[in-house]
């Protein structure tokens, strides 16, 4: 059995992959996440999950390991809305979001470090936020959620409060989808099910 290795300190992810009922180990990395927003999204996430892998799988040392790495954004009107830098830049996020429709993409890479192969994904998912007041969205970013989250929200927390619909994948939107892995894992011969 091959064992699956998380390339991520996020508690969602963790929490995602522990949903899988496979066992797994979480080994950190800090890669450089400067990417030219140039790139399509699908490719920006793509990128950065590959790093991330890659950055895990040079710590590893049990041959019989796939590494996961996962990264994702958020992306309105071709503006990618990654982490706040402040309050403040949460703010501006929230204010550029509320009352619309934006895309979440999230990119997933799984290396299988005995043999060598590489695949790596995407996956988007249209997320319709309601209209928020300035004081609805500063009260919001008083929680302290917004600070570690692209696009200056959490919808498995107290931001799904502020979610008016989703059209795709959920677990995308939280920081992994689980489809998406779960066919990946199965293309490196890893039975979810």
């Amino acid at each position: 059995m091959k064992k699956l290795v998380l390339a991520s300190s996020s508690p969602r992810r963790q929490e995602l992959i522990q949903m899988l009922r496979l066992p797994f180990e979480i080994i950190t990395n800090d890669v450089d996440e400067t990417i030219s927003t140039d790139l399509p999204p699908d490719r920006i996430v793509e990128e950065l999950s590959l790093r991330k892998a890659k950055a895990s799988t040079a710590r590893v040392t049990d041959s019989q390991s796939i590494v996961i790495g996962s990264d994702t954004i958020v992306v309105y009107s071709q503006q990618v809305l990654g982490k706040p830098k402040d309050q403040e830049d949460a703010f501006r996020m929230l204010k550029l979001i509320e009352g619309t429709t934006h895309q979440v993409y999230t990119g997933i890479t799984c290396i299988d470090v005995g043999e060598s192969r590489i695949i790596t994904r995407s996956k988007v998912t249209d997320v319709r936020m309601k209209a928020l007041s300035d004081e609805q969205i500063r009260s919001y970013i008083a929680t302290g959620e917004p600070m570690d989250k692209a696009g200056a929200y959490a919808i498995q927390g107290i931001g799904s409060t502020i979610v008016e619909s989703i059209h795709g994948d959920h677990f995308n939107v939280v920081g992994m989808s689980l489809s998406l892995l779960s066919e990946m894992l199965e293309e490196l011969d890893v039975k979810v099910l």
